[in-house]
Parts: C-alpha cells; structure tokens; sequence
C-alpha cells in the first residue's frame, strides 16, 4: 500500500516538474505530464487512495485541456468520478458533469447521454429526485441526437416515475400514454404497454378525480384491445371498484392480491398508499356525518 503512494506521489512530482520547466509551453511537455498524472493516479487508486487519486485525474485532465484534446480529458474527467463515487457523491457529480459539458461540445451525445445518465441515477440514490429528474431529462435529449430509440424511452420512463414521486401526475400521465402509443408499433417494446397504462392508472387515481379515471380506463382500451384481458387492467378495474364501494379493507386485499404476484416498486407502493389515505379519509367523514 505504501509502495503505491511512493509511486504515485513520486510520478505526480515528475509531472509537476515537466510544467514547471523553462520549456513548458512545449506540447510534448503537456502530454508527458498528463500521462504521468494519469500513471501517479492508478498509483493512488491501488493504495485505495480515492481522493487522491481523483485529483490527480483532474489534472491529468486539465493537461489534455491545455491540448485541446477533449476526448481524453473528458475521460480523465470520468476516471476523477469513479474515484470520487467512493468517498463524495458530489464530488462524482461535479467531474461528471464537466465531462458531460465536454462530450457534449465535440458532438460525443451517447457519451453526454451516458453519464448524465448515470448523474441522474447519483441523484435518486441520494433521494434528490428534482436533481434526478431533471438529469435523466438531459440523458433523453442527448440519446435523441442519436436516434437511439429505446434509450429514449428508457430515459422518459424514468422521468415520468420521478414526475409521480415529485405529485407531477398530469406530467407522468402524459408521458406514460405517449410511451405506450409509440410503444404499440413496436414488436420489442409492444410487451411493456400494460406497465405503462397501469403507472398511467396509478396516477389518475392519485389526482382524484374518479370519473376522469374511468374515462381513462375506456380510452386504454381502445387505444390497446388487448389491455383488458391484462392482469394490470383487472387491477386498476378491481382498484375502481373498491374506490366506488368506499371498501378500504377490499382495498388494501387487491394491492395485496397483486403484489403477491407481480411485486410493486415502492414509489407505486407509495402512490397506492396515498389513494388509500384518501379513501380512509372519505370513509370517516362520511361516518362523522352519519
């Protein structure tokens, strides 16, 4: 361990000392220090020195910056992030976003998709989900520059899930029916309609408005004939049902009833949870006026 941080501190010395000399305005000078930084880094990361090691990338680089060559520094800037991700999730985000900048000048956009991607996904693993939204937003643009069609949507899922979470519900819904209409004309994607109806479902209910969510349900039908003999609209049909009797116990056995065998993912969990209180919410009030 201590081998590699005499390495790598002795390499990051040779570095500085190839931009301090009299002839460092040379590129060659530029390029040698940055691939020493890059040496003394890995040095740094095998001694487990995260932070470290994360700095010297930075200034590895901020050489290949001095060089214009973009390509390296934007990774050098992604090597930064990985280090960085062990100690400082801000860290992480800062060098991945100045990489997300560069790729995204030199027209790198499934590169700039990639890593706004994965800053997106930082953000919802720290529970910042306006932060995470917001990135998987960015991650969508860039796949579009590249026509890359189902990371599109992969990404607009997503968004349309932290929209639900943030009670965005109109936003979520439209986004979920235009997935599942162009979902529809496609043989890979067709599969996952009924998942994209029914988070669209879940939605509706969370609004309030239990005609409109009738109304909806009709319109899922005609948009996919097939929807109907899905699990997803029997529970959505069997939710309505529940909602129109003010059966909170029904209720809450038909979540259970689905979730045995198709399990929910928390934040639909969550959204199940707030149609509920409001349904315990109406029961009692009715009950204080009786």
């Amino acid at each position: 361990m201590d081998d590699h941080i005499a390495r790598g501190q002795q390499l990051a010395k040779k570095a500085e000392n190839k931009l301090q000399c009299c002839c460092a305005l040379f590129a060659s000078n530029y390029e040698d220090a940055a691939e020493l930084f890059r040496k003394s880094a890995n040095s740094f990361k095998l001694a487990k020195s995260w932070d470290k090691a994360a700095s010297i990338f930075i200034k590895s680089s901020k050489c290949h910056l001095k060089l214009d060559n973009k390509y390296d520094a934007a990774n050098a800037y992604v090597d930064a992030a990985n280090c960085y991700k062990k100690t400082s999730t801000k860290g992480a985000i800062s060098c991945l976003n100045k990489a997300v900048t560069i790729f995204s000048e030199i027209g790198r956009h499934i590169m700039a998709a990639k890593y706004s991607k994965e800053i997106g996904e930082l953000y919802e693993r720290n529970q910042e989900i306006e932060h995470a939204k917001s990135y998987f937003e960015k991650a969508g643009e860039h796949f579009e520059h590249e026509d890359a069609t189902t990371s599109v949507i992969q990404c607009k899922i997503k968004v349309a899930q932290f929209s639900a979470q943030l009670q965005q519900y109109q936003e979520a819904i439209k986004i979920y029916e235009d997935i599942a209409r162009q979902s529809l004309n496609s043989n890979l994607l067709r599969y996952g309609v009924r998942g994209h109806l029914l988070n669209s479902g879940l939605c509706q209910l969370c609004q309030g408005d239990f005609v409109a969510f009738t109304h909806s349900l009709e319109r899922y039908q005609d948009l996919d004939p097939t929807f109907s003999r899905t699990r997803e609209y029997n529970f959505l049909a069997d939710l309505a049902a529940t909602i129109e009797e003010e059966d909170v116990q029904k209720f809450t056995r038909v979540v259970k009833e689905f979730d045995s065998v198709t399990p929910l993912e928390s934040w639909k969990s969550t959204l199940l949870l707030k149609v509920k209180d409001a349904l315990k919410a109406k029961e009692m009030e009715e009950d204080d006026l009786t």
